[in-house]
């Protein structure tokens, strides 16, 4: 009888296999750290942060006559009051409905839309949809932010844009932010 030798298996394979499903599954790239986790703007307009009070979805509507309409939402996350005081888009002072607008905790000043509260039109703009602008918002107490935003034109989504507010909740007024500042006392 001949002695039969056997080939000895090779385990190269099988851990290449098992090392390539867990790449390509990202099993390494889940967590808090994770790329995709980190993904921020999702619309056009663009975002930004003065101590608590939060800019989201900034972006400029070119209207007919050459002003613009503003479109954003301020929300003050501070049990402490604010005001937003001011925006100069391209260097020209918003046209703003109310201002200051008091920002109380968690009471969102909103321009444009449906729930708008809120009216900032920017007159003798002139500029393309298309094209960005240097915004810079001003507030009482927090430190200005300037933002790059984009003028879209006044069409599809943003045909509506411009104008009086459309329903929504009337905007803070100074009773509301001396009563929140005093019940922080």
């Amino acid at each position: 009888m001949k002695p039969t030798l056997r080939k000895p298996i090779s385990l190269a394979p099988l851990l290449i296999g098992l090392v390539s499903v867990l790449a390509l599954t990202g099993c390494g790239a889940s967590g808090s750290g994770a790329p995709t986790r980190n993904i921020k703007q999702v619309t056009d307009g663009v975002e930004a942060q003065s101590g608590s009070i939060y800019v989201r979805d900034l972006l400029l509507v070119a209207q007919p006559d050459g002003s613009a309409a503003l479109v954003a939402t301020f929300v003050n996350e501070a049990t402490t009051a604010d005001a937003l005081t001011g925006i100069t888009v391209g260097g020209i002072p918003a046209n703003l409905s109310a201002a200051p607008f008091n920002l109380v905790q968690n009471t969102p000043v909103i321009f444009s839309g449906d729930s708008a509260n809120a009216v900032g039109i920017v007159p003798g703009l002139k500029v393309a949809a298309g094209t960005r602008v240097d915004v810079v918002v001003t507030f009482a107490h927090a430190s200005s932010v300037t933002l790059n935003a984009i003028v879209r034109a006044k069409s599809d989504y943003f045909a509506n844009v411009g104008g009086k507010p459309v329903g929504g909740t009337p905007t803070p007024t100074a009773t509301t932010a001396t009563t929140a500042t005093t019940a922080t006392k």
